[in-house]
């Protein structure tokens, strides 16, 4: 709720990483790791900013910020084919009209 995240490993309580204020104070309201590259993940806050996190460019900040200024996006899922090594990644983002959009990842962080 206050844009913290954190990364644990299930062996221990404790978390590996922690990201204090990734969001500047707002709530995520989705999180997701990238179904064809495991170093990466996204975060959704309850503005409508998607961050994208690569683990292995940069572990302290998101390497990247989209904000979907159209309308409020009320949840986020990540497309793919993870057996397939052609890196093709999609977020698909719920408004709060009922209204569905597919966006295409670059391939940088999306390819295995």
């Amino acid at each position: 709720s206050d844009g913290s995240i954190r990364l644990h490993q299930m062996t221990s309580e404790y978390p590996l990483m922690q990201w204090n204020d990734s969001t500047k104070g707002q709530p995520i309201i989705a999180l997701q790791w990238a179904l064809t590259r495991p170093a990466v993940f996204f975060a959704l806050d309850a503005s409508s900013n998607i961050y994208i996190w690569d683990l292995l460019e940069n572990d302290l900040l998101p390497v990247a910020k989209q904000t979907i200024p159209s309308e409020k996006v009320v949840t986020m899922t990540l497309l793919g084919e993870p057996e397939k090594a052609n890196g093709l990644l999609g977020i698909v983002l719920a408004k709060e009209s009922g209204q569905i959009e597919i966006q295409y990842v670059k391939k940088k962080w999306a390819l295995p």
